[in-house]
């Protein structure tokens, strides 16, 4: 019954709303990091800190949901560009403008910059932090701003392209 009502969606149209999906999925992690992990971070001293990313780091760096909407986030809009009927159309141009910011402004951003300040950061003492402690947390932050500010336009981005696509 339920696919009757559902209009059939072409595969742009699917790997477009796997966009809006992963993308969105993404967007509420950086939200969740940079509104509220920063403020409860950015009050703890160098010591509480460093404890902290001790704790979070590993393991966020290796779940499984990290891979998966990495996976997602390029494949999506890959398979979109790929089957659209209208190469060079609107929806073709915000999809491919928010695979360029995916890729460059989070998964380079992440790769080449954030995680080898993780590995410098996963390297501290707690109990004999460096001089520059203050000054490496600000970039972990910032890098995170990067990252979010990319992801939050992809997300707007892949939702126009849906929106006209539909």
């Amino acid at each position: 019954m339920l696919c009757r009502l559902m209009p059939v969606l072409s595969v742009e149209e699917w790997a477009l709303v796997a966009s809006v999906v992963f993308a969105g999925l993404w967007s509420g992690l950086y939200c969740m990091l940079n509104l509220i992990f920063h403020k409860v971070m950015g009050a703890m001293d160098g010591p509480a800190f460093s404890a902290f990313l001790h704790g979070f780091l590993p393991v966020a760096r290796k779940a499984p949901f990290n891979y998966i909407c990495v996976l997602g986030l390029v494949a999506a809009p890959v398979v979109a560009l790929i089957a659209t009927d209208d190469p060079g159309g609107t929806a073709f141009v915000l999809t491919a403008i928010a695979l360029v910011l995916t890729f460059c402004g989070g998964l380079l951003v992440s790769n080449r910059l954030a995680e080898p300040n993780y590995d410098r950061m996963l390297a501290w003492d707690p109990q004999q932090m460096p001089a520059d402690w203050q000054e490496v947390r600000s970039r972990y932050f910032r890098l995170n701003w990067i990252r979010a500010a990319a992801t939050w336009t992809s997300f707007g981005l892949f939702l126009a392209a849906l929106v006209i696509a539909l």
